[in-house]
C-alpha cells in the first residue's frame, strides 16, 4: 500500500487518504468529529500518525498542517445573512422536493407536472428537463459527492437513473407495484435504494439497471430510507410503525426497531454508524444503537406528530421538527433536550442543520423559513415571500446558499 496523497473534507472535519494497493486508487477517510479550534494540532497530529499505517512519521508536519486548516475552517464565525436572490417559477404544478448537488451549483426539482429539472445555482438557468416519468415526480437527489447521477422516484411506481450533465436516461428500474415515494444511492453510488407505498424497498444496480434484492417484511408503506456512511447498513421507516435495518452485502434483515406507537416520519444514521434516529407521529423520537437494534433514549417534549427528525454532520446534535409548530435540538450523547426553537405560526415540515452545526433551517406551513442559532435556540433570521406553505428547504455543502421549495410553485435562492 502506498499512500498518494491527503484530501480535506470540512463537514464533518476529516482527512481522507487516497491510497494504491494492488494497482488500485482507493480512499479511507480519518474522521475528526470532536475536532475543536482550541485542540493541540501537534498532540493531534501524533495521534493521527500513530493510528494510522499508511502515515509515516516524515508526514507528521504535513499531516499538522492539514489539522490547522480544519481548525481555522471551524474557527470562522458563522454571522452569515442570507438576502434573497431569485424565485424560479420552476413548474406548472407543484412542487415534490428539493436536492442540491455537493457543491450547490445545480439544483434539481421534482414536480407533479412528471418531470425533473436540473437548474444552475448561480444563473437561475433551467439546464435539463429530465421528462419520460408518467406521473409525480415525487423524490429527487444527486448521486452526493460525485453529482453525475440523478434518481427519480415516481408515483408511475418506477425510479429513473439520469445522466446529471446530459440529461440522458441510462435505466428505468421496474419492479415495484405502488408510488415510489423515497430514495437514495449508497456513499459509493454502485447502488440505488426506493422505497415504496407497496411496503417494500429495492436495491437496484447503477451500472446494469438490475434489480438487486427485494427488502420485504414492512407491512405498511416505506416512506423513508437512508444508507449510513459506510453504505453497508441501509436502514428503512415505515407506516407500520417500525423502522428496519438491513445488511446490503446480505440483503437481510439485521434488526427490527420497535416502539412507536405511530407511523414513522423520517429516520436517519448519524455519521459515524454508530446511532439511528427516528421521528414519528406519536409525538416522540427515538434514538438507537446501530449494532444492537436497542432503543437507548426516546425524546419528548412535542405536542403533536414529529414531521422530521436529522442529526448534525458530527452526530452530536438532533433536530427535531413537528405539527405543533416547533422544532427542537436535543443532545445525542446525553438525550437532553437544549433547545425549544419557538416562533412559526404552524406546523414545521422540513428541518437541516447547517454544515457547520451552528444553524438550524425550518420550513412551515406558515410560508416562511427560519434560521436558528443552535445554541442560544434566538430566531437569527425569517426568509419570507412565499404566498404558499413550504415543504422543502437545504443548505449547499458551505452553508452559503439555500434553496426553499414551496407549494406556490416556487423556489427561492438565498446567498
Amino acid at each position: 500500500m502506498k499512500l498518494k496523497r491527503f484530501l480535506l473534507r470540512y463537514y464533518p472535519p476529516g482527512i481522507i487518504l487516497e491510497y494504491e494497493k494492488g494497482g488500485c486508487m482507493r480512499t479511507k477517510s480519518i474522521d475528526l468529529l470532536h475536532l475543536t479550534p482550541g485542540a493541540n494540532p501537534d498532540e493531534l497530529a501524533a495521534e493521527i500518525q500513530q493510528s494510522e499505517s499508511l502515515i509515516t512519521e516524515s508526514m507528521s508536519e504535513q499531516v499538522k498542517k492539514l489539522v490547522l486548516r480544519l481548525q481555522e475552517k471551524q474557527g470562522q464565525q458563522d454571522h452569515h445573512r442570507f438576502c434573497f436572490c431569485k424565485e424560479l417559477k420552476a413548474h406548472i404544478l407543484p412542487l415534490t422536493n428539493v436536492a442540491f448537488d455537493k457543491h450547490g451549483s445545480r439544483f434539481i426539482t421534482g414536480s407533479y407536472d412528471r418531470t425533473c429539472r436540473v437548474w444552475d445555482t448561480a444563473s437561475g438557468k433551467e439546464l435539463h428537463i429530465l421528462e419520460g416519468h408518467r406521473n409525480v415526480v415525487y423524490a429527487v437527489t444527486f448521486n452526493n459527492p460525485y453529482g453525475d447521477k440523478i434518481a427519480t422516484g415516481s408515483f408511475d411506481k418506477t425510479c429513473r437513473l439520469w445522466c446529471a450533465e446530459t440529461g440522458r436516461c441510462f435505466h428505468t428500474f421496474r419492479g415495484h407495484t405502488a408510488e415510489v415515494v423515497c430514495l437514495a444511492f449508497n456513499p459509493q453510488s454502485t447502488l440505488v435504494a426506493t422505497g415504496s407505498m407497496d411496503a417494500t424497498a429495492k436495491l437496484w444496480d447503477v451500472e446494469s439497471g438490475q434489480e438487486v434484492a427485494t427488502l420485504a417484511g414492512h407491512t405498511a408503506e416505506v416512506l423513508s430510507l437512508c444508507f449510513n456512511t459506510l453504505g453497508n447498513l441501509l436502514v428503512t421507516g415505515s407506516f407500520d410503525h417500525t423502522a428496519a435495518v438491513w445488511d446490503v452485502a446480505s440483503k437481510r434483515r439485521v434488526y427490527t426497531l420497535i416502539g412507536h406507537m405511530g407511523e414513522i416520519s423520517n429516520v436517519q444514521f448519524n455519521w459515524d454508524c454508530s446511532l439511528i434516529v427516528s421521528g414519528s407521529m406519536d409525538k416522540t423520537c427515538k434514538l438507537w444503537e446501530a449494532v444492537s437494534g436497542k432503543c437507548v433514549a426516546t425524546l419528548v417534549g412535542h405536542t403533536q406528530e414529529v414531521l422530521d427528525v436529522c442529526f448534525d454532520l458530527s452526530g452530536q446534535l438532533i433536530a427535531s421538527a413537528s405539527a405543533d409548530g416547533t422544532a427542537r435540538v436535543f443532545s445525542a450523547p446525553t438525550h437532553q433536550c437544549l433547545v425549544t426553537l419557538k416562533g412559526h405560526g404552524a406546523e414545521i415540515s422540513k428541518i437541516c442543520f447547517s454544515p457547520q452545526g451552528s444553524r438550524v433551517l425550518t420550513a412551515s406551513s406558515d410560508k416562511t423559513a427560519r434560521l436558528w442559532d443552535v445554541h442560544s435556540g434566538a430566531c437569527l433570521q425569517i426568509l419570507e415571500g412565499h404566498t404558499d406553505e413550504i415543504f422543502s428547504c437545504v443548505f449547499n455543502y458551505e452553508g452559503d446558499t439555500i434553496i426553499t421549495g414551496s407549494k406556490d410553485n416556487t423556489c427561492r435562492i438565498w446567498y
